[in-house]
């Protein structure tokens, strides 16, 4: 059971990047699935959430209206297109896998995720 994140980098501010979650070992159709960031000396802050049947979206608004998630079950793989990023955005971002669709309040919570990514490392800088 593995999460592979992609598709970090170094952009501008203004600039897009997208995000990749590759699952591997298990099939992500029956899984919540969510985002998170750790910039440095800061917690770990959830960032967006997609469920998993109906893939309802939530999103925190530091990155409501910038951020888009989505899913695509038949590549097993769920994306975050970031658009107008600032340098605040600047962190490592996390996937993460829960099975299920646990209520948005649980969703923000990484203790509720059972797996995890690697991390892939995003830098908004001019």
């Amino acid at each position: 059971v593995q999460l592979q994140a992609s598709g970090g980098g170094l952009v501008q501010p203004g600039g897009s990047l997208r995000l990749s979650c590759t699952a591997s070992g298990f099939n992500l159709d029956y899984y919540s699935m969510g985002w998170f960031r750790q910039a440095p000396g800061k917690e770990r802050e959830w960032v967006s959430s997609i469920g998993s049947s109906v893939g309802r979206k939530y999103y925190a608004d530091s990155v409501k209206g910038r951020f888009t998630i989505s899913r695509d079950n038949a590549k097993n793989t769920v994306s975050l297109q970031m658009n107008s990023l600032k340098p605040g955005d600047t962190a490592v971002y996390y996937c993460a896998a829960v099975r299920g669709n646990p209520v948005l309040s649980a969703l923000w919570l990484s203790s509720t995720y059972a797996y995890w990514g690697q991390g892939t490392q995003v830098t908004v800088s001019s």
